[in-house]
């Protein structure tokens, strides 16, 4: 017996694709309040945004890589190995470079100059942008700021290409159909935080790359786990039934060890404690499995502004950063209240994106190329 993948178009990954992306707007827009370091800030730090981040960057990205393995799943039906690596290419790589060398700029010499690292003009700043790497000591954006999940996910579709066929031979899927009657019964699906756990653990053995947390919040070691976890939940029908089945325990057990997380961190703990980390990788699961098994029993349907919505999630996702960065160095002096400058930050940074998009972006040929679409019918 072979698993039975979904084969039909899931509307749901649609939307939630969507949902992450203004989630992620969302938390950029915090992040200017948080006391974290970011590019630039606001006059008045704010502890409520600051658990706001916290909770959010538990499960954002990791969300992001698992909705991208569903799209690499349809993507490998269809394509071949080259065919599917020149699509990635497009889609990935081009609006990196074009991240790294024309949108990634302005942010970094907002940074260096409200930080106190530079004086003078943008013009004059340029040549300084060449000078070294990004938290490296220098300035130049390899990973092209918010831009990273762009690369990392690139490196990841070539370096999971052969287990992802392999997972595709017919002696594979009826190892894949027993698994997923294994995960069939209830709360098993939870145990899939497990190798999320146990690499947390390793990463947090020795400081090294990949134990950075550059990248989100998380080591680039645990979104390949998750991306491949993502690959493997889109096989069979049964692991999204009981996803769907376990979304409000789900979402109990995430807002329990989210709380549960919060006290161990501000007792005194150690986020590299062995408990820390089963905790952490437990709390990202859940928190997906939630987002993932209600949006597949209440987000199962298409609209007529769907496939808009779905087109503009990239450009969106590449503009975000740099117009709440530009948005936010001018407001950060202003006299008001904390929630006011955010409404302000976030409604005026998204009036500015989709206009770029809608009347810019998507009608020029060029920018649909540099932006990641496809070209216009």
């Amino acid at each position: 017996m072979n698993a039975v993948p979904l084969k039909e178009r899931q509307y749901d990954i649609d939307w939630l694709r969507a949902f992450a992306i203004f989630v992620v707007f969302l938390f950029h827009c915090a992040v200017f309040f948080s006391f974290e370091y970011w590019h630039v800030k606001n006059d008045r730090l704010d502890f409520g945004m600051t658990v706001f981040v916290g909770i959010v960057s538990q499960w954002i990205m990791p969300l992001f890589f698992v909705l991208s393995a569903v799209s690499a799943y349809y993507a490998l039906e269809h394509r071949t190995n080259g065919a599917y690596i020149q699509e990635r290419f497009k889609r990935l790589v081009v609006p990196l470079l074009f991240g790294m060398f024309v949108l990634s700029p302005p942010q970094v010499y907002i940074e260096r100059l409200t930080h106190g690292e530079f004086k003078g003009s943008f013009v004059e700043f340029i040549p300084h942008y060449f000078e070294g790497f990004y938290r490296l000591g220098g300035n130049f954006a390899w990973m092209g700021l918010h831009l990273w999940y762009l690369e990392m996910l690139f490196l990841f579709s070539i370096v999971t290409l052969p287990l992802f066929r392999f997972l595709r031979k017919e002696n594979v899927q009826t190892f894949l159909t027993t698994t997923a009657g294994f995960f069939a019964k209830r709360g098993a699906i939870f145990l899939l935080a497990l190798p999320i756990g146990v690499t947390e653990m390793f990463v947090n053995l020795k400081q090294n790359i990949l134990s950075r947390r550059d990248f989100g919040g998380w080591s680039p070691l645990i979104y390949l786990v998750v991306f491949i976890l993502g690959y493997i939940i889109v096989n069979d029908r049964r692991f999204r039934q009981q996803i769907e089945n376990q979304k409000r325990v789900a979402l109990l057990m995430g807002a329990m060890t989210s709380v549960a997380g919060y006290f161990v961190l501000t007792s005194g703990g150690s986020s590299s404690t062995l408990l820390f980390s089963l905790l952490r990788a437990f709390n990202s699961w859940f928190w997906i499995v939630t987002i993932l098994g209600f949006g597949s029993r209440y987000l199962s349907f298409s609209a007529a502004y769907l496939p808009y919505a779905n087109e503009a999630v990239l450009p969106f996702y590449i503009l975000h950063q740099p117009v709440i960065v530009i948005v936010g160095y001018f407001i950060a002096s202003w006299e008001v209240n904390v929630l006011t400058k955010y409404a302000l930050l976030s409604t005026f940074s998204f009036l500015v994106i989709v206009l770029l998009y809608d009347k810019v972006i998507k009608r020029s040929h060029l920018l649909r190329f540099v932006f990641g679409m496809k070209p216009m019918a």
